[in-house]
């Protein structure tokens, strides 16, 4: 820089000022521009500018020496210089930057800020290294300390991020020496020349940039709700797959529809754990997605702050490239990443934090525009939705698991010398729990068989059997006759009020007295037994009484049965004998003839067979659940 001032008095060279600047521009304008030398003109120009000024604002003469109005008419002077100088810069048709020594950025021109694509002032305040690609950062701080300690011009090729994409560009670095202050940097950012006319292709004008390096499937309103659209179907279609998958798919979705890298941590245990990673290109990418997906949030990392405040946060051009956290060899993830933009988004649903999902796209995807983050925002919301159903289905399922194995033991009690089966079948349309209940119990002196069903379906059903089969096992264990057992169980019923519901049920009393089993069957409104006699045949046992849970009196129709070894009772639900075939037949119609052709098999045998057959008969359509109980009388085994 020159310290020489042949300005003379303010304002004396301004017009030759304002000449050789329209000078600059013109040059600047023709096709393959020098920047080096106009940089250099351009230096040169504002050092002498600065020298006017300097020398106007502090030379030697005193406030005596000067002739009158002279002051006024250099405040003037220095204030036209001051914006002179200012337009020169604010209008140069090179992209200009002006930073300090370390590389912040204190000015951005016109020209700069339409390269990059930002709005005036957005520069004012980054570092310089945060417009560049990250991997070229380390180089480009070595260039800006050598500038500031040497005072050589330098140079450096690397990649511009600008807002829709990555520019191969070049940055020349010059000292910028103001006398009275501390040295500057002045910045010129270079795009590659278009090309020419002849050549093969369309050119492209100075800050235009090709179509190919916006983010893909995202140009618009349209591509922006397809990517919606197909996370709500993906969400729907995954409904009854695990977390882990519903989470990845989703990753996967952003990661091809928004050209972006996309990390899953999940919040567990007041912890955040990596999850799942996932990059814009699955083979390439394979190896770096599983390097990161080994290393969890730092506790001072972004996702560990969103997942904190429970808050989006978005950052373009990040200045720290550790602000994922550190990989191999203390290298910043961003830096392995190539991240030029961050957004991370909580996975919330209104009362549970299940954690962060977390895009960072590469400098050739663009920066994230604001209706990009807020299809994110609103892709999040649809996952984290999705979980909490899920997680509330799965409580749900296994409240109803528990009950129905508390309804429906998989193992019975067994009673000495008799052979006992059973089974039940669901619903093959709709899955709420059903109303059926079978159990085996002991007594005082023997033992009780009971088997019942509600009316209804669902929780509230299955809580009026729950009611019904547990007053029948306790009152059962203190008292051997049925028909009273089932009065005690109709009165807990009509004293808990469930809702209109009502049971119907069977219950057996065996006990061996003399080697001899005794039997007392009582039914209140439950379908009766078939006896099934070792000789062959099926007969159905009387039945009656009325339903628990609508009478005071429920009138329980009770009655001795002479068993004898080798027969078999067949006990089921109502569901059996109300299941249809496609021809709307009942199988009500043929359940003794069935049961008598099955009727020398073990129970086991017997209980599988009618199993297939009422399948067979319903073409697999059940319409409510069935359950069956089967008891063979042996021998009382001796002592």
């Amino acid at each position: 820089m020159s310290d020489t001032n042949d300005l003379g008095a303010p304002g004396h060279d301004v017009a030759g000022i304002r000449a050789r600047s329209a000078a600059l521009k013109q040059a600047a304008s023709l096709p393959g521009p020098a920047d080096a030398e106009l940089l250099t003109a351009a230096l040169a120009e504002l050092d002498s500018a600065v020298a006017a000024l300097t020398a106007d604002a502090g030379g030697s003469r005193t406030p005596a020496d000067r002739p009158a109005g002279s002051s006024d008419a250099a405040q003037q002077a220095l204030h036209s210089e001051r914006r002179l100088l200012q337009a020169a810069f604010a209008q140069a048709p090179l992209a200009l930057l002006v930073t300090d020594q370390d590389g912040t950025i204190r000015r951005a021109n016109a020209a700069a800020c339409t390269m990059l694509g930002v709005a005036a002032g957005y520069a004012t305040g980054k570092p310089l290294a945060s417009l560049i690609e990250t991997k070229a950062r380390a180089a480009l701080r070595s260039r800006l300390a050598s500038v500031a300690r040497t005072g050589k011009p330098a140079r450096l090729a690397c990649r511009l991020v600008a807002k829709h994409g990555v520019l191969d560009g070049e940055i020349a670095v010059s000292v910028l020496t103001v006398r009275g202050d501390a040295d500057r940097l002045l910045v010129a950012l270079r795009e590659p020349a278009p090309p020419a006319a002849d050549s093969d292709g369309p050119a492209t004008a100075p800050g235009q940039h090709e179509p190919g390096l916006t983010a893909a499937g995202l140009g618009g309103a349209t591509q922006r709700f397809d990517l919606l659209g197909s996370a709500a179907m993906l969400l729907l279609e995954n409904a009854a797959s695990s977390e882990s998958v519903i989470m990845q798919r989703c990753a996967r979705l952003l990661a091809d529809g928004l050209a972006s890298w996309v990390i899953v941590d999940l919040h567990r245990r007041d912890l955040l754990r990596r999850h799942f990673v996932a990059g814009p290109d699955e083979q390439r990418s394979a190896r770096l997605a599983h390097t990161i997906a080994a290393i969890d949030p730092a506790p001072d990392s972004v996702p560990q702050q969103v997942c904190d405040s429970e808050s989006s946060v978005l950052i373009s051009h990040p200045e720290d490239e550790a602000v994922l956290g550190a990989g191999p060899h203390g290298v910043g993830l961003l830096t392995l990443l190539d991240a030029a933009c961050l957004l991370s988004v909580p996975l919330l649903d209104g009362t549970r934090k299940y954690g962060v999902l977390t895009l960072a796209r590469p400098g050739a995807g663009g920066q994230l525009s604001l209706a990009e983050v807020g299809l994110v925002e609103q892709i999040c919301g649809l996952l984290s939705r999705a979980v909490s159903a899920r997680r509330m289905l799965r409580r749900h399922t296994e409240a109803a698991d528990a009950l129905r194995a508390s309804l429906l033991p998989p193992v019975l009690r067994t009673i000495p010398g008799v052979e006992i089966a059973s089974a039940h079948m669901a619903p093959t349309r709709g899955r709420e729990v059903g109303g059926d209940f079978y159990d085996v119990y002991p007594t005082k002196d023997g033992w009780g068989v009971a088997i019942g069903d509600v009316c209804g379906k669902g929780e509230d059903a299955a809580a009026a059997t729950a009611a019904a089969r547990h007053a029948i096992r306790v009152l059962g264990h203190w008292n051997s006759d049925p028909a009273e057992v089932l009065s005690g169980a109709n009165e807990i019923m009509l004293a808990e009020e469930f809702g209109g519901r009502f049971v119907t049920a069977a219950v057996l009393h065996l006990d061996w007295r003399d080697r001899t089993l005794h039997a007392v069957l009582a039914t209140a409104g439950h379908p009766a037994p078939v006896l099934l006699p070792r000789d062959g045949g099926a007969r159905v046992t009387p039945g009656g009484g009325l339903p628990l849970g609508i009478f005071p009196e429920p009138e329980a129709a009770s009655q001795p049965l002479e068993l004898q070894s080798g027969d078999m009772l067949f006990f089921y639900t109502d569901g059996l004998t109300g299941a249809r075939s496609p021809q709307a037949e009942y199988f009500e119609d043929s359940l003794a003839d069935v049961l008598a052709e099955k009727a020398q098999r073990p129970p086991a045998e017997l209980v599988s067979d009618m199993r297939e057959h009422v399948i067979d008969f319903s073409a697999g359509v059940l319409l409510d659940d069935l359950s069956m109980l089967a008891l063979r009388i042996g021998q009382l085994p001796q002592p």
